[in-house]
């Protein structure tokens, strides 16, 4: 399937880069395609509290970063409910003990967090041997995973968040790309991720004279993309959608568009860019990939705004785009058009972003109920399975397996 998938956006001239790990690994949020996409086999369907559940580990704390996982561990961060303590956890895949709590950093918030979110709501990012873990302006590490040795620590990457941080850090070569949209400050900061130096340090290629502080922040990860023989960042922040020089952060083109505190990751596919630009004027937006300078005017395909609002990021599959909303509404649109082919409810108030695996997708909503679905032109329901507690977190998906995380608990979901 890997090769398929790689052999299909290759003929595209566009693919992630950004991807880390192979098929028996989940290494950052959206998994090893970066896109929702699980090459896994034989995934679980059916489960409850007490039914297809190997193991379930209680975590302390508040955070509602999703799961990665790599070489028997799996790792979430967590911060104390007051945000005074930031910390990673790292769970044995096969038994479900604890393997390492460790406390990286301590500080006394000054930043509001809203109730939707934690002051430990960024994914990590994992590579063999290394975790990078970041709580936004509250800190960013990496550590030896093996050991549980820190191997370096950043306390000086700043912004105002308003709400609490929201963006994970992802991978390029020897890079580590860190978004931070705050209210005050828009900027990206991509370090060294062998000793966390600074390489370089961009701000939003947009004006923001005149918007409101709370209208200038966003919470999107980046992808990295080839276009046209030429590696990329694209990343959306509040008001655009910008591409970078992944080595100098020299900008090639933008999009502007009216919308903030956009959380989706974008996809990428049929050469286009799908995302979701959050609130105030919400969108879903197919913009052309490639350009230079500001493509407003000439690089979007379609955009669609009806009951668009969304947390979740879209998944893309055999020319369907899945998206589902705050409300619980999964929506499919045509990829290359924007039309729209059925709307169903799936759910209640919905954060956690969809997962595609096994031919199935799979959505948890914040009451604990996971929707399994079959993709296609018509919906068909193929299952519905609640756990205590919310899902804030989005899945993580191996071979025979789920790692879902809820509010208070990690469970392993295993025929």
């Amino acid at each position: 399937m890997r090769k398929i998938l790689l052999v299909f956006l290759s003929a595209l001239s566009v693919w992630s880069l950004s991807a880390q790990g192979p098929a028996d690994s989940w290494t950052c949020f959206r998994g090893p395609l970066d896109n929702g996409y699980s090459l896994a086999k034989n995934v679980p369907v059916n489960w409850s509290d007490s039914t297809n559940i190997a193991w379930k580990a209680e975590i302390p704390g508040r955070g509602w970063s999703s799961p990665v996982v790599l070489d028997g561990k799996v790792w979430v961060t967590t911060a104390s409910p007051d945000g005074k303590e930031y910390s990673v956890i790292a769970v044995s895949s096969d038994k479900g003990n604890i393997l390492y709590n460790l406390k990286l950093f301590e500080a006394v918030p000054t930043q509001e967090q809203h109730p939707l979110n934690s002051y430990a709501s960024s994914t990590p990012v994992l590579e063999k041997g290394r975790i990078y873990v970041h709580f936004g302006t509250y800190g960013t590490a990496c550590l030896d995973t093996e050991t549980g040795k820190t191997i370096w620590k950043r306390t000086d990457i700043h912004c105002d968040h308003f709400v609490g941080p929201g963006s994970s850090p992802i991978i390029y070569k020897d890079l580590l790309i860190v978004t931070m949209d705050g209210a005050d400050v828009q900027f990206t900061e991509v370090l060294d991720k062998r000793t966390g130096k600074t390489v370089w340090k961009n701000t939003r290629n947009v004006s923001y004279e005149g918007i409101t502080p709370d209208c200038r922040k966003a919470f999107s990860t980046p992808v990295v993309v080839n276009v046209d023989n030429m590696d990329q960042i694209i990343s959306v922040g509040a008001q655009v959608m910008e591409a970078w020089k992944p080595l100098t952060g020299e900008l090639i083109w933008k999009v502007r568009f009216e919308g903030f505190s956009a959380s989706a990751r974008p996809v990428i596919g049929n050469g286009m860019v799908y995302i979701n630009t959050g609130f105030g004027q919400s969108w879903l937006m197919a913009i052309k990939l490639g350009g230079s300078g500001d493509m407003t005017d000439k690089s979007i395909v379609w955009s669609s705004k009806k009951n668009m609002t969304a947390r979740s990021s879209p998944l893309l599959i055999d020319g369907l785009l899945y998206m589902v909303n705050t409300a619980g509404q999964a929506k499919c649109l045509d990829a290359l058009t924007g039309a729209e082919i059925w709307v169903q409810r799936v759910g209640l108030e919905t954060s956690a972003s969809p997962v595609y695996a096994g031919g199935r997708i799979y959505t948890s909503d914040e009451s604990g109920l996971t929707t399994v679905f079959a993709p296609g032109r018509t919906f068909t329901k193929i299952a519905e399975n609640t756990l205590p507690e919310g899902c804030m977190a989005s899945m993580a998906v191996l071979d025979g397996t789920i790692y879902l995380r809820t509010k208070t608990t990690l469970y392993r979901i295993k025929k």
